[in-house]
């Protein structure tokens, strides 16, 4: 299998039949894969309910502690779960209809963890529509970091300043996270392309109204910050170490590149073997490439969908990738390092 710097240039790979993706989508939906499941859903559900609530019973009950950092370890893993939950209703994998899943994505979201479900849903769309697409998808947007030699040449400001060393500085970046994206929520609510501006404010003004006032109502105001910014910031590097193994360190595309969407969504995503823990944990993302492939398969039939890909893949000759936990980030890292060669050899130039 194909690492980060060894995996063929999506340029070279071309596009080749126009009925391939139809072709396994046929062999998907005969194993019956694309089915509604129900049952799984509501005893996943049911837990993670159980799991918010039971996370601040438990910080109520405790009251004024520092022993309430261990209740923030546990507050960022469940924010994380809700989080994953957030995303299946985006994809339509719980429920079938859009209406009633963009309303309770609100409620998870917005209200429960103080994530503007309408700014992340497009956001997360157009990741889907051109994954690592440099131009077109904002996850590899040269914002704060850079993801290829290309970026890094045109970098200025911030981005030349970070990316020279990024790759040490990716994890601590991660801490501040779930911080960006309540801001990224908020500047949300100033765009008329938002759709229900003023209920998606409601619910987050609610979500920050009801978890400042709770935090700082029991605890003293030093242990409130100190609950915060692990809570927080442990919630930012949950999310980080779910979804930057994906593609970071797989091929990008830049405008002009063009692939069938089989390919396009295979040769930039990157699955992570596991166990179930890793399924848990990872929500199922783990599966990555089919989960670009189908997004709105139900999440526990990713893992059968995979064997089938994997070899409808081999079959045609498109490079199937997948590794270890640990060794996704090791490559993730290993391209952020290398990418942001030409702004150190600049910064020792300008030295």
């Amino acid at each position: 299998m194909p690492n980060a710097s060894t995996a063929p240039s999506t340029a070279t790979l071309g596009t080749r039949r126009g009925s391939d993706f139809s072709e396994l989508s046929r062999r998907v939906q005969k194993a019956g894969l694309m089915e509604r499941t129900p049952v799984y859903f509501a005893v996943r559900l049911s837990l993670i309910a159980l799991s918010f609530v039971g996370v601040w019973a438990l910080f109520f009950l405790l009251g004024n502690s520092w022993w309430q950092l261990g209740t923030a370890v546990a507050m960022a893993a469940v924010f994380g779960q809700v989080g994953l939950v957030s995303h299946e209703l985006a994809h339509l994998q719980i429920l079938s209809k859009r209406g009633p899943s963009v309303a309770l994505g609100r409620i998870v979201g917005n209200l429960g963890i103080g994530l503007g479900y309408g700014w992340w849903q497009d956001k997360h769309t157009r990741h889907h529509a051109n994954p690592n697409h440099e131009e077109l998808d904002p996850d590899v947007g040269a914002e704060l970091l850079v993801w290829s030699e290309g970026q890094a040449e045109a970098a200025r400001g911030l981005p030349a300043f970070l990316g020279r060393y990024q790759a040490f500085l990716f994890y601590p970046l991660l801490l501040l996270e779930g911080i960006n994206l309540h801001v990224g929520s908020v500047r949300a609510l100033f765009r008329r392309s938002t759709k229900q501006r003023a209920l998606e404010g409601v619910l987050l003004g609610a979500h920050f109204v009801l978890y400042l006032g709770a935090v700082f109502a029991v605890l003293d105001p030093l242990q409130a910050v100190a609950f915060i910014a692990v809570q927080q910031g442990l919630f930012g590097v949950y999310l980080g170490c779910i979804f930057a193994p994906n593609h970071k360190g797989m091929p990008t595309l830049k405008k002009g590149e063009k692939l069938d969407f089989l390919r396009k969504q295979v040769l930039t995503s990157r699955n992570v073997r596991g166990g179930w823990f890793t399924d848990i944990a990872l929500g199922g993302l783990n599966y990555q490439i089919e989960h670009h492939l189908f997004p709105n398969m139900p999440t526990p039939n990713l893992g059968r969908a995979q064997v089938i890909v994997r070899e409808y893949c081999a079959e045609i000759g498109v490079p199937y990738h997948e590794t270890g936990f640990v060794r996704s980030h090791v490559e993730a890292l290993t391209h952020m390092h290398k990418v942001g060669a030409p702004l150190r050899e600049r910064h020792r130039q300008a030295a």
